[in-house]
C-alpha cells in the first residue's frame, strides 16, 4: 500500500518519489458502550485493520493541496486562510485539523496531500476521525510540532466540533490514534483515563455488517439526542451533585428518576446510565475470558439503544435481529451514531461463512438492501508507515 500511494502520489503531484512520506490511520468500531462518550461515561472501542492512508509532501510556498482517490473533488487553499467552505466537502476535515495546529502557535506551511481509505464512507465506522487524526499525526510529525498523541485527539475532537460543526464526542479521535494491535480500550470520557485490555478471541471473530443504510452525522438525530441528555442531566442536577449522567449508578438514577418532567429525556438518560454500567462489566467480563456474558451485554445494549435512545432505525434492527437468531453468534449490536451504518457481532469462526449468507439474505429480503460483511482483526494507532 506504501508503494501504491507513493506512486499514485507522483502521477498527482509529480516530483521525485523519495521526498513523499507516507502515514496510515485506522478506522475503529464500538464494542460497547454507545452514545455515552459525551455523557460522561466510558467506552470500549478497538480500532481496525483497515483505514486511511496518506502520501504528503512539503511545499516551498503556503499553499495545501489535498486530493483523494475516493473523490473526484480537489481543493487548493492557504494554510493561512482557512475557513470552513461548503463547496470544499471532505477537505473540511483536514482544513479544520491544520487550523488546530495554527491555532496553538506551530508554524505548518504548504503541502501536497494525498489521502485513500477503505472506509466505507457514511458507515459509521470513523472515516471522519481517521481522516482527522491521519493529518494530524503527519502534520505533527512532517513539521516537529511535537504535540502528544492524547493533544492530538483533543485537537482533531475540536477540529470536527468547532471546525466542522459537528457535536461529536471524544471517543471515535481516541481510538483512532491510541489503538493498540489485539487490544481494546476502555476509556473514561469524563477523565480521560484509559486502560488496554487483551481482545484474545480464541476461535471467535468480529464481523461488520454494513446495513448500506447511508447516513450523516451531522444529518442525524445525533445533536438532538446530545440536547435531550442535557435537559435530562440539568433536571437530575437540581437534587444530586453530578457533572454527567453517567456520575449516576443506575439504582441512583432510578431513584431520582422522576425528577426529569419529560418522558423522552428520561428514557435517554436512563440508557446513558445503564450503558455505562453495562460497559464496565463488559470490560470485566472479557478480562476474566467469559465471551458468553460479554455477547449477552452486547445484545442488551442493542435493546437499549432501539427502546430507550431511539436511534436504530429499521435497517440496524433487522440486521441484529437476523444475527441473534444464527446458531454461533455470541452476540450482536449496532454501533456508531445509529440511524443506519454498521453491526458488529462476535462470531464463532467455523459459523462465519452460514451467518454472511442467511444474515445476508434475510436483511435483504427484509429491506431490500444488499449488505456487506468485513471480518476484521484489531489494528494499531495512526503513525507513519
Amino acid at each position: 500500500m506504501k508503494e501504491k500511494m507513493i506512486r499514485e502520489f507522483v502521477d498527482k503531484f509529480g516530483g521525485e518519489r523519495e521526498t513523499v512520506e507516507t502515514f496510515f490511520a485506522p478506522g475503529r468500531v464500538n464494542l460497547i458502550g454507545e452514545h455515552i462518550d459525551y455523557n460522561g461515561g466510558h467506552v470500549f472501542p478497538c480500532a481496525l485493520d483497515f483505514g486511511t492512508y496518506g502520501a504528503v509532501r512539503k511545499r516551498q510556498d503556503n499553499k495545501l493541496r489535498m486530493a483523494s482517490l475516493n473523490f473526484d473533488l480537489e481543493v487548493e487553499v492557504d494554510a493561512d486562510r482557512l475557513v470552513y467552505d461548503e463547496a470544499d466537502d471532505w477537505a473540511n476535515y483536514p482544513k479544520g485539523v491544520v487550523k488546530g495546529f495554527l491555532n496553538r502557535g506551530c508554524r505548518v506551511g504548504g503541502m501536497d496531500i494525498l489521502y485513500w481509505g477503505n472506509i466505507p464512507n457514511g458507515a459509521g465506522l470513523s472515516s471522519s476521525a481517521s481522516l482527522e487524526v491521519l493529518t494530524a499525526v503527519l502534520v505533527n510529525d512532517l513539521f516537529d510540532c511535537g504535540i502528544a498523541p492524547m493533544d492530538l485527539v483533543l485537537l482533531t475532537q475540536e477540529a470536527e466540533n468547532s471546525f466542522v460543526g459537528v457535536n461529536c464526542g471524544i471517543m471515535d479521535q481516541f481510538a483512532v490514534c491510541m489503538g493498540r494491535k489485539d487490544s481494546a480500550m476502555l476509556l473514561d470520557c469524563k477523565t480521560l483515563e484509559y486502560s488496554y485490555a487483551p481482545l484474545v478471541l480464541d476461535g471467535i471473530r468480529i464481523v461488520i455488517g454494513n446495513t448500506r443504510k447511508r447516513r450523516g452525522l451531522a444529518d442525524s438525530k445525533y445533536n438532538e439526542r446530545r440536547s435531550e441528555c442535557e435537559y435530562a442531566l440539568a433536571k437530575l442536577r437540581e437534587v444530586v451533585e453530578i457533572e454527567t449522567l453517567c456520575d449516576l449508578d443506575p439504582a441512583a438514577f432510578q431513584a431520582h428518576r422522576h425528577r426529569i418532567d419529560q418522558e423522552a429525556p428520561a428514557r435517554r438518560a436512563e440508557h446513558a446510565v445503564w450503558e455505562n454500567h453495562r460497559t464496565l462489566e463488559a470490560a470485566a467480563a472479557l478480562q476474566a475470558g467469559d465471551l458468553a456474558r460479554f455477547g449477552e451485554l452486547m445484545n442488551a445494549s442493542h435493546r437499549s439503544l432501539r427502546d430507550l435512545y431511539e436511534v436504530t432505525g429499521r435497517e440496524l434492527d433487522a440486521m441484529v435481529e437476523e444475527a441473534w437468531k444464527v446458531d454461533g453468534t455470541i452476540g450482536s449490536r449496532m454501533t456508531g451514531a445509529g440511524f443506519g451504518g454498521c453491526t458488529v457481532s462476535l462470531v464463532r469462526a467455523g459459523a462465519v461463512e452460514d451467518f454472511i449468507k442467511t444474515v445476508g439474505e434475510n436483511y435483504a429480503a427484509a429491506t431490500g438492501l444488499e449488505p456487506e460483511f468485513y471480518v476484521v482483526d484489531v489494528g494499531a494507532g495512526a503513525s507513519r508507515i
